[in-house]
């Protein structure tokens, strides 16, 4: 039978209250294939990243590389969330027999795919949650010995590593909405996030055939300042200096969502104007876009080219406060102990929920578990489920998982103390005193929801409303990631050896300079030379037959 394909791209516009504005692409490749089988023909699927599966029996693979850091209480939520630095969790086969020695070489091998620094993914700083990170496609089990997870959350985000995320898109940059993805632009903004995804999933409600998704995201916010142009006026030549002109002819759908729905006064206008418009349930919450439909040739008018244009006429309105919003700084002082304070805030105004948070902790953070407390709205809230996995010097990090219930609209206060290890000389970075940073928490969690949300997995609906499995009505999932963590650990003075070096160089080529002179020298007695006066008295006395003086 004839293997099936079958490509989707699309890009969200939200205009945010801020006068910002949030881009969101999204490219959706489906192959139905299994790749337990030998696989020798690739069409629109990437054949490196195809390898990459088949090889490492790998059944999902998650990755991310952010830039900057997304600000939940002016943005709101973001369809997909990814903390700051590089991001990479892997579900593997329950066929691999050495998953350790299978991750590591997995790392090296995307290190080389995108550019990055993957290979510095190691045991230090990989962890298996026991519950934060299910399965987001067909599971058949949920063993975690076969999952991995890890960050680095100093991961510079650059060109290097867009270019070959572009070229795993079936029509690359040439043709399509990737004709936007111009890097001086992408780059020159407040956050920047690009993601690759891969699961197996469902092809119609009973499940009897599963295909294999590519989902390839790339977010990004432009801010109003920063753009220089002052005024609440975006276009798309604006955001990415360029316009278009065609979809991938590959893609059975190309299609621009512009958010409408803070919209109901006319605050901002839309040109040019469309009357096709979509209801979808994001985050728990309506919306209404318009659409614009770019395998419709009348999409690009007249003149064969699309740019939409967005102009506020009025800056009033208020944005909604997520339900969920969750933050975490360091406390203490010196450079011998120190506390980690995680803030969790439920603004539902009636409704409990519980959440999962999931902390890992270098070793050289020594944590002292028997000082963590749960506190909300003043009193101790118990966890009722705790994970915690000790750390091993220069072995693994810490891990602890817990499920709290966060009671409505309070702030529910993690705190627990460490302290801070001295390392060896060559196991500092070559800017110690910049600090050691530490990957972000994660908060994941059931969401109650505003409206029915929907579970018919075979419904036709935009991209960004389906990635995270919907299982009952009544809640959404998501997931927040916290600040990264920056913390100075005790530093010696790595200037001290350069001075003893230079000192002891002195001591010896002065000292030994001297006395190894005064050994080789040879002395020679040599006779003055006489003065003029004497020498023509000399001449004289010769003349005269007298010896001379």
């Amino acid at each position: 039978p004839p293997i099936a394909y079958e490509f989707q791209e699309e890009l969200v516009i939200r205009p945010l209250h801020s006068g910002d504005i949030y881009a969101s692409f999204q490219f959706r490749t489906v192959w139905e294939t299994d790749f337990t089988r030998g696989i020798s023909h690739y069409r629109l699927f990437p054949k490196s990243l195809g390898q990459v599966i088949s090889k490492f029996s790998v059944r999902e693979l998650h990755i991310s590389f952010t830039q900057g850091y997304w600000r939940t209480m002016q943005w709101g939520q973001p369809y997909l969330p990814s903390p700051p630095g590089a991001e990479l969790w892997v579900w593997f086969q329950d066929t691999v027999t050495d998953v350790d020695a299978t991750w590591k070489e997995l790392t090296n091998v995307l290190s080389g795919i995108f550019c990055a620094s993957l290979n510095f993914i190691d045991s230090t700083n990989t962890v298996q949650p026991s519950a934060s990170f299910k399965p987001l496609g067909i599971a058949n089990g949920t063993d975690h010995r076969f999952l991995r997870y890890a960050t680095l959350p100093r991961e510079i985000v650059c060109t290097e590593n867009l270019t070959p995320w572009k070229k795993l898109l079936p029509c690359g940059s040439k043709a399509g909405l990737a004709v936007l993805l111009k890097s001086e632009k992408l780059f020159h903004s407040s956050f920047h996030s690009q993601a690759v995804h891969i699961r197996p999933v469902c092809q119609d409600e009973p499940c009897k055939t599963a295909s294999l998704e590519l989902r390839q995201t790339l977010n990004v916010v432009f801010d109003l300042h920063a753009s220089g142009q002052g005024k609440r006026e975006w276009s798309l030549f604006k955001m990415f200096s360029r316009t278009l002109t065609e979809a991938c002819p590959l893609a059975s759908s190309s299609k621009i969502y512009i958010d409408v729905t803070d919209n109901p006064q006319d605050q901002f206008e839309l040109s040019p104007a469309t009357h096709l418009l979509s209801q979808a349930v994001v985050l728990g919450d309506r919306r209404t876009f318009s659409v614009y439909d770019l395998t419709q040739q009348v999409t690009f008018g007249t003149v064969r080219s699309l740019n939409v244009l967005i102009r506020w006429k009025s800056t009033e309105g208020d944005m909604l406060r997520p339900l969920l919003h969750a933050e975490r700084y360091v406390a203490g002082y010196g450079l011998q102990t120190g506390e980690i304070h995680t803030l969790m805030y439920n603004n539902h105004p009636f409704r409990s929920f519980p959440v999962l948070l999931l902390d890992s902790v270098p070793w050289y953070l020594r944590l002292y578990v028997h000082t963590l407390t749960v506190t909300s709205k003043g009193k101790d809230n118990k966890p009722s489920y705790i994970h915690y996995q000790p750390s091993k010097d220069r072995m693994r990090p810490h891990l602890l998982e817990m499920l709290v219930q966060l009671p409505p609209h309070s702030v529910t206060e993690v705190t627990v103390q460490f302290e801070r290890a001295l390392l060896k000389w060559t196991e500092y970075t070559p800017d110690p005193n910049h600090g050691f940073y530490v990957g972000s928490s994660v908060v994941s969690a059931l969401v109650p929801s505003t409206v029915a949300m929907n579970t018919n997995i075979t419904k036709e609906q935009p991209l960004f409303s389906t990635f995270f499995p919907t299982k009952e009505e009544s809640s959404y999932f998501i997931r927040v990631y916290t600040e990264p963590l920056l913390v100075n650990l005790p530093t010696p003075d790595f200037s001290m050896p350069y001075n003893v070096i230079c000192l002891t160089c002195t001591v010896v080529a002065v000292g030994y300079g001297s006395l190894y002179n005064l050994l080789t020298r040879s002395f020679q007695v040599e006779e003055p030379n006489p003065g003029l006066a004497k020498r023509i008295a000399n001449v004289i006395r010769k003349m005269r037959g007298v010896p001379p003086l």
